[in-house]
């Protein structure tokens, strides 16, 4: 039926338009974001679910932090023990060389004066084995616990070990010397028992060290795993956008046109009234 009061073909044509203008905006948000989920409103179940992933994803970074830090600690413990064991190595030498009851003062005290010297440096590197504030062989820590879990319930536990001077891994004194024959020779068991009580110790705290590193690399790949999830659910594929977009286009432009056509319909009245 021919109308001038209501163009029927205009409004079916405005509302293909319409709809067509709806898909190539959300194609367009697709294209310019990467994502075919952006927010609620295009998918909410699968926008939810990707939420927890990623906030499991940025719970895993807290945790790998961590991780990084307990393992430097427990790093910068076994270099420092590696080093004591050394010139522990090297004062049961010296102790042994000045046992000799032949030596002469000045070879006693040569002798005595390097054990002396490695004695202090033991103390120095013990002092200054620290990491962000954590020392694990100078005895002012008992154990450091670090982050294994997205939910914050779950540890692993680096145990100290007290490696100074006196203590019960290297029993050495602080004012321990050679300076005699005979502390010379009661120096060399003495030393013997702390070398093979410290590689205790650092065997102890390199399997620490271990957990720590495969908990670090599981940690590392279920987050790689979250992260290929959400891109699963959420990225949109480009290529196919792409043709989409092609293809709306020219869907719009022949909108376009069908809208132009119905919107001269009721010029066609006046022909009839001539």
């Amino acid at each position: 039926m021919l109308s001038v009061n209501t163009n029927y073909g205009a409004m079916v044509a405005l509302q293909n338009l319409n709809s067509t203008q709806a898909m190539l905006a959300q194609t367009d948000n697709r294209i310019s974001t990467g994502l075919a989920v952006s927010g609620p409103k295009d998918n909410g179940a699968v926008w939810a679910v990707a939420q927890n992933m990623r906030a499991d994803v940025a719970s895993l970074a807290s945790v790998t932090t961590s991780l990084n830090n307990a393992t430097s600690a427990a790093d910068v413990a076994v270099s420092a023990g590696q080093a004591i064991s050394d010139l522990l190595t090297q004062m049961k030498a010296k102790a042994l060389a000045a046992s000799d009851s032949s030596l002469d003062a000045n070879s006693r005290a040569a002798y005595n004066a390097d054990f002396v010297a490695l004695r202090d440096q033991i103390s120095s590197i013990v002092s200054n084995a620290s990491f962000n504030g954590v020392n694990l062989i100078d005895g002012s820590t008992l154990k450091v616990e670090a982050l294994a879990n997205a939910k914050g319930d779950a540890f692993i536990t680096v145990t100290a070990r007290d490696l100074s001077l006196g203590s019960a891994n290297v029993t050495v004194a602080a004012t321990s010397t050679v300076s005699t024959a005979a502390k010379a020779s009661s120096m060399i068991s003495t030393v013997e028992t702390s070398i093979n009580a410290l590689n205790l110790a650092l065997a102890q705290l390199g399997t620490d060290s271990k957990k720590l590193g495969i908990q670090q690399t599981f940690v590392s790949n279920l987050s790689d795993s979250l992260t290929q999830g959400i891109g699963n659910l959420v990225n949109a594929d480009m290529a196919k956008e792409s043709a989409n977009l092609t293809a709306l286009q020219t869907k719009q432009q022949l909108g376009i046109q069908a809208l132009s056509i119905a919107n001269q319909a009721p010029a066609a009245i006046l022909a009839l009234f001539r």
